[in-house]
């Protein structure tokens, strides 16, 4: 296994506690533990009572029946839980494929979507979402990418980084694809429950098929990123057995503390999700708004789910403009290159409360810099 550096979170680790304002974040607002336990009534005693020991290795049974809720067809046991979701993908990767094996990635992408599995020996088809196209991508092109050696397909949506949301036709073709070539779909579905039209949401990829996996995660919707707590939801036993082994040699169990937390997050999450919505329409105006006065500068493709979305720079180039966004006016905004995009594009982030202060700090720069 020869892993390249991940790009994103170096970026990350180099800047986010550095500056005043993290225009690029891909969570929701997140709250303290004390809110948090304010929910129910006992669970503040409830958590001082909650026993310090090893969990269960596939998460606590409350925790999994929770999480389970959220499917239509999903049991308590086919619920395998993670430390986060970059620990699910690192697992499944290593649980389903071998060097010579052939994966198909939605691009751009998170980057261990496709480096894990290159870092295994195997070939990575890039399927691109196109910016011409609202970020929507060809099933068939899909259908044109596959091998007799194509072992599995990842499509995340609502998408990462440009809030794309597929079609429910679309993810029907996907879906349709996968089972007709026995390939197993590997869905990102991290984003679910922040649609903007909740009448838009796609049933979850494991509800769908026998085969498919789906990740979720407590960091985006809910906005719970420190409890770091992620799952997978599937049918398919002999990926969540081999998946379930391989973990005994990462985290082996999760946080008691956590899990404890995540459960009872999870028992509201529908007033999480309500919550930080309402925050992202809030924000998402102001963009909107923002990126009319500019069109001169950006191109502006309006998200359809989730907190992020996926600008392009018209003038100038993005990594230099980056960079004199958060050495000169303290904002971070992430550049389209760290996904290995080469569009100009740069990630902008708007789940949080602060992002109007951010914006009307990142508007000043511009203006005091005389930049249209």
């Amino acid at each position: 296994m020869n892993l390249k550096p991940f790009q994103l979170e170096r970026y990350f680790a180099r800047y986010e506690f550095h500056v005043e304002y993290t225009l690029c974040s891909s969570d929701c607002e997140a709250m303290t533990i004390a809110d948090l336990l304010a929910f129910e009534t006992d669970a503040r005693e409830k958590f001082e009572r909650h026993w310090l020991g090893y969990t269960e290795s596939s998460g606590a049974p409350t925790l999994r029946r929770e999480v389970s809720g959220i499917y239509e067809t999903i049991d308590p046991a086919q619920v395998l839980v993670h430390t986060g979701a970059e620990e699910a993908i690192f697992l499944f990767m290593h649980a389903v494929l071998n060097a010579g094996d052939h994966i198909i990635v939605h691009s751009p992408c998170y980057q261990s979507l496709s480096e894990v599995a290159q870092s295994i020996g195997c070939d990575v088809t890039r399927w691109n979402a196109r910016e011409e196209n609202f970020w929507a991508l060809d099933p068939d092109e899909l259908r044109r990418a596959i091998r007799r050696n194509t072992r599995v397909i990842v499509v995340n949506t609502p998408h990462n980084p440009t809030g794309y949301l597929m079609s429910r036709a679309d993810y029907e073709c996907v879906n349709e694809i996968a089972r007709e070539h026995e390939i197993i779909l590997f869905s990102d579905e991290v984003y679910r429950e922040s649609e903007y039209d909740a009448t838009l949401r796609l049933p979850a990829a494991c509800d769908m098929s026998d085969s498919a996996v789906s990740l979720g995660v407590m960091s985006k919707t809910y906005g719970l990123p420190g409890l770091r707590i992620g799952w997978i939801a599937t049918h398919n036993a002999r990926v969540y057995e081999r998946m379930a082994a391989l973990k005994d040699y990462t985290t082996i169990c999760n946080s008691a503390p956590s899990e404890f937390l995540a459960e009872l997050a999870l028992r509201y999450r529908a007033k999480l999700a309500q919550r930080n919505l309402e925050i992202i329409t809030r924000n998402v105006k102001m963009l909107d708004e923002f990126f009319s006065r500019r069109a001169e500068m950006f191109e502006w493709v309006r998200p359809r789910a989730g907190p992020i979305a996926f600008p392009k720079l018209k003038l100038g180039e993005v990594d230099a403009f980056c960079h004199d966004v958060v050495t000169r006016a303290r904002v971070l905004l992430l550049p389209g290159t760290q996904f290995d995009d080469e569009g100009n594009h740069f990630r902008i982030g708007f789940g949080r409360k602060n992002m109007p202060e951010a914006l009307a700090r990142l508007e000043e720069f511009l203006s005091r810099d005389g930049i249209a």
